[in-house]
Parts: structure tokens; C-alpha cells; sequence
């Protein structure tokens, strides 16, 4: 139950903050949990002992409010020793980290138990908490660091989802916007991206589908918030709340002050070479995004003495916001992960767009349409493409006159994205919205 300040105040919340295992998610709910605490209210934090050792510092004014709970993950064999994040295996291989998770509900139970929080604020993950949360009469939020179109496709409802009646069953279906979705759109899959989407909706080596964790998170929660805004494309706010019955909060895009320092991957001496960036001219230069997997990539005899004095490799930790920030970058190369998108936008840098999985494609279409840049041609049924179409794609946004368009609608964006004043307020809409809609289970 919340406590009374001391002068009599507003009510202490205590809030569970359990997010799922991969860094792009952490770091988010990590950044909420500043916000949380910043209004005087508690944080448990709760993730894998290797994950909680590799966030970043918290602030020293917050710690006293911000407990980091680390909970030991379950060792299965088809994980390598200490593979805690998604960024610790293969992607084939992260349906048995989904697994491991699902082996922390006995020690996530204890805790709740024990802690009688007010709040419990989850990832799209843990389908089994939900129900666990409400007999303990403790509120409960999905927090989707997704955006909105991406959880408008998962399904129509979400008795849809967990009863697998979606009649979307082959590639085909999704390929073209869901029918649920009333006004005129673009946004659907390309052929060699659906697979994913027709495998999400199968169980995986956890016994369940990521479609049926989901239906089961919305079925569950009362409210979910997500990195979104109205100032962006709000029609997709306002059908979520109508497909799920339930209030969804934007919590603002959550644009990021500094580079999170994440990881024991991280190499200081990246730092040694920003005089390579100092030596470009200004908005010439391109910032590819990494992957976020462990997958080495074997680069061609010879490539690095071709490129010597083009471009740089580095594949180890690089700060990705603040090469983004140097004046010589003119262009992003973007995976199309939304938190690059934030942070390339912010900054009012044009995309050029090499979508994989997940929400990828789907971001890459609703930003094409923005004008904000364009999708690297490939090949419709198997996705391949070739090094030229990648350099008329970078050529067409950073050098040739038509780019123009594309810097100007970024630039515009930026005005949303990085406009921190709108995204703080959002941050304090999220607290108070914690502060006065306290459930019954």
C-alpha cells in the first residue's frame, strides 16, 4: 500500500519495473524508473544478475529511491554460460532465453509477495504475471517500448491472440494492412519479413508464442503505456484503446540525454579516434547501426585496406549518440529499431532504411511515407540486396539533390522527436497517471 510522506504529503508509491532481457528494452524501463523516482517514489527493479551488473551508474540523488534486484535466471543448455540478453546468443536461440525467463516466476511470485507493491510495470514477456499480480491486488501496466502500429498488427484483440482465431495464418495475410485497421495505411510487411511475423504466432522451444504472451499481457493489464505521442501519427493510439478496451498512456519518445554506457562489451578507445569524424566535412559522413545480436560478421579479403581512408570499422561498443551528434554526419544507415529511429530523428538526421525483423519493416514503411528517407530496394520474396543498391540508397539521401527533401522532413521531425520540454511532460503525465489510477485487482 502507498505511504504518506512525512509532511504529510502525497502517498509513496512503490513500483516493480520487469523488463524483458534485451538491452533495447532494459535501458528504457531503466530511464522510467529515473522518472519515477525523480517524483519521490520507489523502484524495484527487477532483472538477471549479469544484467543488473551491466547497467549503467544510476544517478547518486536517485539510488537511495531506485533498489536493483537481481534474480537468478534458470541455466539451460542450449544457452551459452552467462547468456542473459539477447545480445549474449543467436536469434535463433532466443526462444530458450524466453524459456529461462519463464523460469523466474517462482522467484518474481516470492518478491511480489514480499514487497506488497503498489505497481507492477512489465514487458511484453512474462504472460504467467498478470494473474499472479491481480491475487495480490497489485496494479499492473504493460510498458511497450514498441510503438503503436507494430502492436496494432499483433492482433485484432486479444482473445484473438491467445485463442490463435486470427485468421492470418499463411504469409500472404501480412502483407497487406490487418482489416482491423480503419483508415488508409501503408504500413504491412514485405514477403521475406512475414515469415517472422507467421513464426511469432507459433509456439517456440518456451511452449507458448510470442502472439499469446501478448494477448495474455493486455487481457491481464489494466492500462499500457508506450514510447509513443500523440504529435506522431495518433490515429494508432486511439484504435489500440479500441481493440484492447483498455487506456493506453504515451509516456513521450523518451529521447535520450546521453549515450548509456551498456555492457561489458564497451571499449573506451573508440574515444581515441573521434578525430576521425573531426577530419569529414560536415554532413558527409553515414552512421550504420550495429545488430544487436552477438553474430559476428566475416568481412571480404581486403575490405578494411579498401576502405582505410573512406570510412571506419569498429565492432566493439561505439557511443552511438554522440557520433550521431558530431556535425560531419549527414545520414543514418538504420536496422530500423525504434529507438535508433528516436535517436536518428531527434537529431534530424534522414534514413537510409535496412529493416530486418520484428517491427522493422513496419517502421521502415511508416517512415518512408514521412518522406524522412528511403528503404534499401531488395528482393521482394527473399530480401536480398546488393552493395549498389545500398550506395545509390546512401548517395540518393546524403549527396544528390533529392535528398534535400528528405533533410528537410527530418529536420521538421526533429522538432518532435527532439523536442525534450514535450518529452519531459509526457514522463510526468506517466508518474501522476501512476499517482491517481491505483486498481483494484
Amino acid at each position: 500500500m502507498p505511504t504518506t510522506d512525512s509532511d504529510g504529503g502525497k502517498q509513496q508509491l512503490h513500483v516493480v519495473m520487469f523488463p524483458w532481457l534485451a538491452f533495447g528494452h532494459i535501458i528504457p524501463f531503466l530511464e522510467l524508473s529515473k522518472s519515477i523516482a525523480q517524483k519521490g517514489h520507489k523502484v524495484s527493479f527487477l532483472s538477471t544478475t549479469r544484467n543488473i551488473q551491466r547497467i549503467p551508474n544510476l544517478p547518486s540523488h536517485l539510488s537511495p529511491l531506485i533498489n536493483l534486484v537481481p534474480l537468478t535466471l534458470p541455466r539451460l543448455h542450449q544457452l551459452p554460460q552467462d547468456a542473459e540478453t539477447t545480445m549474449d546468443v543467436r536469434t535463433e536461440d532466443i526462444q530458450y532465453l524466453k524459456k529461462a525467463f519463464d523460469g523466474l516466476k517462482p522467484e518474481v511470485t516470492r518478491f511480489l509477495k514480499a514487497g506488497s507493491p503498489d505497481w507492477i510495470i512489465y514487458d511484453f514477456a512474462p504472460y504467467w504475471l498478470p494473474e499472479i499480480a491481480a491475487g495480490l491486488g497489485i496494479s499492473r501496466a504493460f510498458l511497450s517500448i514498441f510503438n503503436a502500429w507494430f502492436i496494432a498488427f499483433l492482433g485484432g484483440s486479444p482473445e484473438d491472440m491467445i485463442n490463435g482465431s486470427d485468421d492470418r495464418t499463411s504469409v500472404e495475410d501480412f502483407l497487406t494492412p490487418p482489416k482491423w485497421v480503419p483508415f488508409p495505411s501503408k504500413i504491412c510487411y514485405r514477403r521475406h519479413e512475414a515469415d517472422w511475423m507467421v513464426d511469432s504466432s507459433s509456439p517456440n522451444a518456451s511452449g507458448v508464442s510470442d502472439v499469446y504472451r501478448s494477448g495474455m499481457i493486455f487481457k491481464g493489464s489494466n492500462c499500457v503505456f508506450m514510447r509513443y505521442c500523440f504529435e506522431f501519427e495518433p490515429e494508432w493510439l486511439t484504435l489500440l484503446e479500441e481493440l484492447h478496451h483498455l487506456p493506453v498512456i504515451p509516456v513521450g519518445l523518451m529521447p535520450p540525454t546521453t549515450s548509456a554506457d551498456v555492457g561489458d562489451e564497451k571499449d573506451d578507445t573508440w574515444l581515441t579516434n573521434k578525430n576521425w569524424l573531426d577530419g569529414h566535412q560536415k554532413g558527409h559522413v553515414v552512421k550504420p547501426a550495429g545488430s544487436s545480436e552477438s553474430d559476428s560478421v566475416e568481412l571480404p579479403d581486403g575490405f578494411l585496406e579498401r576502405i582505410r581512408n573512406r570510412g571506419m570499422v569498429w565492432t566493439s561498443w561505439v557511443p552511438q549518440l554522440q557520433i550521431l551528434s558530431h556535425d560531419s554526419v549527414g545520414g543514418f544507415l538504420t536496422h530500423c529499431g525504434w529507438s535508433s529511429i528516436v535517436e536518428g530523428l531527434m537529431l534530424g538526421h534522414p534514413l537510409i532504411m535496412l529493416p530486418f525483423l520484428v517491427d522493422q519493416g513496419l517502421n521502415a514503411r511508416a517512415l518512408v511515407d514521412k518522406k524522412v528517407g528511403i528503404e534499401v530496394p531488395r528482393n521482394e520474396h527473399e530480401g536480398s540486396f546488393t552493395k549498389n543498391s545500398v550506395a545509390d540508397s546512401l548517395s540518393s539521401v546524403v549527396v544528390e539533390d533529392e535528398g534535400k527533401v528528405y533533410k528537410e522532413n527530418a529536420m521538421a521531425l526533429s522538432r518532435i522527436f527532439g523536442d525534450m520540454k514535450l518529452q519531459q511532460k509526457y514522463t510526468n503525465e506517466f508518474v501522476e497517471y501512476l499517482e491517481k489510477h491505483r486498481y483494484n485487482p
